[in-house]
């Protein structure tokens, strides 16, 4: 068995209205200028909270410019802000996109490096500056992950800072935080969460400890997801994918992801699809490839999304292919590239652009060459 390390925020607190413990923590600190990292829709459901700290003599600096997809320059925009208000801590309250841009703040205020510096895997040396994390969607876990993506616009590639002083120091995971999130983006952040249990589960690095947080993921999130999207008030829903979520995160630090990651970044980069969304319009064919490579590990997966036991474990195996397309059928997710206006004159950039995303491929379970990667986006047409 490989040594593996699990990195885990100080505090994590789940739970409904978890956020009015940010606040009671946030009070008992020695901080005084908290930077909020956020998106201007969120406003309205943070709006109580920030008035309680302000009353507590609080000073609360908000950017709320957060887009999905963030970039290289829109995180220097934020940081300049945080570093001309001279903050002393730094919380992200928002979906993926709001909690890495937060991390990556935290991480560089009173530091010498830059963003270019930390890109890749350990490379930010220290963190220095306090830092929570709130989500507000249940999709990248990023509230617990070592991870932060952005998007370099100078070639259009994603690019990830990975190190543990990425882990946040306290995190509040309130699920009454997700129930205004749209149905499309529910669908869409559930399955970004579910091709992180999937691809954490059948992986090359995969581990016992993990498993267990993968299985459990994958049962949950494809067991409530449905509901979520067709009543976001559904509050039972919105808490197991929400777990579900955290789940997902967990399996990053150690684990990873693997092909269906590496070959939809260049849907996000190059054709600004959601990263759920191309996640989960590649999940089904890319696991259609690896099924002979790992067969039991798709098997397991395959009974956590509910279905019956086969013969053998590739027939059990091949289920998980028919249930995912039956889940996006259902939340309204396409399962075809060519639905979202994605045709053959485009498979070639994506599979060269997603066969660079190498820390990502190394971990799926069955080699992908180059005319693998094209066959696969074909498959997806």
């Amino acid at each position: 068995m490989r040594t593996v390390t699990l990195l885990h925020p100080n505090k994590l607190v789940f739970g409904n209205d978890s956020i009015n413990n940010f606040v009671t923590d946030y009070l008992i600190t020695s901080f005084k200028k908290l930077f909020i990292v956020t998106a201007s829709p969120i406003l309205p459901l943070i709006k109580p909270s920030i008035d309680e700290l302000k009353k507590n003599n609080v000073e609360v600096i908000i950017d709320d410019n957060i887009v999905a997809e963030p970039t290289i320059n829109s995180f220097i925009r934020s940081f300049k802000l945080a570093e001309y208000s001279k903050v002393d801590s730094v919380v992200g309250i928002g979906g993926g996109s709001v909690l890495d841009v937060a991390k990556i703040v935290a991480a560089l205020l009173n530091n010498t490096q830059t963003i270019y510096d930390i890109l890749g895997i350990g490379k930010l040396n220290y963190r220095k500056t306090y830092l929570a994390c709130l989500p507000t969607t249940s999709g990248t876990g990023s509230e617990v992950s070592p991870n932060a993506i952005l998007l370099d616009e100078s070639d259009q590639f994603k690019k990830a800072a990975i190190s543990p002083f990425l882990v946040p120091d306290a995190v509040y995971i309130d699920p009454k935080l997700t129930v205004t999130v749209p149905p499309k983006v529910t669908a869409a952040t559930g399955m970004d969460a579910l091709t992180h249990c999937i691809e954490a589960y059948a992986n090359k690095f995969a581990h016992p400890i993990i498993d267990i947080y993968a299985l459990e993921g994958i049962r949950l999130i494809s067991k409530y997801l449905k509901r979520a999207v067709e009543n976001g008030n559904d509050l039972e829903a919105r808490e197991k994918i929400a777990l579900g979520s955290m789940f997902g995160g967990l399996c990053l630090g150690p684990v990873n992801t693997a092909a269906v990651h590496a070959l939809s970044y260049p849907l996000g980069s190059v054709f600004h699809i959601a990263h759920g969304l191309s996640n989960a319009l590649l999940l089904p064919y890319v696991i259609q490839f690896n099924l002979d490579a790992a067969p039991d590990r798709y098997a397991e997966i395959a009974l956590a999304l509910g279905a019956n036991k086969k013969d053998t474990d590739i027939e059990t195996a091949a289920e998980a292919v028919r249930l995912l397309k039956t889940l996006c059928k259902d939340i309204g997710i396409p399962t075809k590239l060519s639905e979202i206006n994605i045709g053959e004159e485009s498979v070639d950039k994506i599979a060269e652009m997603g066969m660079t995303v190498t820390r990502l491929l190394k971990n799926n379970t069955k080699e992908i060459t180059l005319d693998d990667a094209k066959r696969i986006i074909r498959s997806a047409l």
